[in-house]
């Protein structure tokens, strides 16, 4: 599994926390260092099922800043990939990826339900 994190983020310090707790194998990655590419992020998208806008940061002082929520529901999807692979903090974090599932932001029953899945 891929776990993408903002390492200063006090999410996805719990979420790594409860990934160690469960002796999950993952490799970590740095969002800020390595940011998504608009390919995984198209990928991501598909397989999450999940609507774009939950791949961005809402919370973020970036996404705040580019005043982002009148501005989306006006881009394309592709303009969407864009601004997303522009730069990682405007991705909602952590990104838990495995195989078949993508999860954006952190909760522990959503987790533990595609983690155990997919572990079967």
């Amino acid at each position: 599994m891929l776990f993408v994190e903002y390492p200063k983020c006090t999410t996805c310090k719990k979420a790594k926390k409860w990934l160690d707790e469960q002796g999950i194998e993952y490799i970590d990655r740095h969002i800020k260092e390595e940011n998504p590419t608009v390919e995984e992020l198209k990928k991501w998208h598909k397989i999450s099922g999940l609507p774009l806008k939950r791949f961005f940061n809402t919370s973020g002082m970036l996404y705040r800043e580019l005043g982002l929520k009148d501005r989306l529901p006006d881009m394309s999807e592709e303009e969407q990939y864009e601004l997303l692979a522009s730069d990682g903090m405007l991705v909602k974090r952590p990104l838990l990826v495995g195989e078949n599932f993508v999860l954006t932001g952190f909760k522990e029953v959503q987790w533990e339900e595609a983690v155990v899945t997919e572990n079967k």
